[in-house]
């Protein structure tokens, strides 16, 4: 038997799903009359400087801030949030994709805050204020596969006060991390979505195609961008 408080959750969550994808298509800028009265020019609206975030201060409205959290799995994590007023809220965790950072959610954030959820996007492992210092080609990556990955958002989680969050949305790299939270712990995340990257199996595994031999044998040889990326060259 769900209680109450579940359902509510997960009905919110999904209402409110509609209204986060609506508002990433929104640019956060106004249309304003070009003084040649030729076109039309986008102009900035302008806010009250944010001093409670890291970065972002020119751009992130008031009722966002940011903090660094131990997740206890040997990372600091800085975190953007809203919504953070009373304990008794869902929590809404946002992972962003490659290459980007908790800002990315910044047109999500005041919107879930105002739907009633506690929204937490972090910079995750490698990414912005949750690193000392840059990831170099020759440094171990083995802490950054996917199930330590989830071990960051879950201790995120436990550091944050919360038993269980209403719902993980991950976006592009940030969409396998929210799967695999899911599919491990849904004791902990009672929800999943994922934004432009589906759940599958990773694009090397399928049988008889090797996307690298075949890029290279083209006419004008291409390399995949995710093996560019890999590349020493690219880092």
């Amino acid at each position: 038997m769900k209680s109450n408080s579940t359902s509510f959750t997960r009905r919110k969550l999904l209402q409110s799903a509609g209204a986060l994808l609506a508002q990433s298509a929104v640019a956060s800028s106004v249309r304003a009359a070009d003084p040649r009265g030729t076109a039309t020019v986008a102009q900035t609206p302008s806010i009250p400087r944010n001093g409670n975030v890291e970065y972002g201060q020119d751009t992130l409205p008031v009722g966002i801030r940011s903090r660094i959290i131990d997740n206890n799995n040997g990372v600091k994590m800085h975190i953007l949030e809203s919504g953070f007023q009373g304990r008794s809220r869902p929590c809404v965790i946002l992972l962003h994709g490659f290459p980007e950072l908790a800002y990315t959610w910044r047109n999500q954030l005041l919107p879930l805050a105002e739907a009633g959820f506690h929204v937490v996007a972090p910079d995750l492992r490698g990414y912005g204020r949750s690193v000392k210092t840059p990831v170099t080609y020759d440094d171990d990556v083995s802490r950054y596969s996917r199930m330590n990955l989830v071990s960051d958002v879950v201790g995120l989680v436990r550091a944050l006060g919360c038993a269980k969050v209403a719902g993980v949305i991950g976006h592009d790299w940030g969409s396998p991390v929210a799967a695999w939270c899911a599919l491990i712990r849904p004791d902990v995340f009672q929800s999943v979505v994922l934004v432009s990257t589906p759940f599958g199996q990773p694009r090397k595994a399928v049988a008889g195609i090797d996307i690298d031999r075949d890029l290279a044998a083209l006419p004008r040889p291409r390399k995949h961008y995710s093996s560019y990326w890999a590349s020493q060259g690219a880092n």
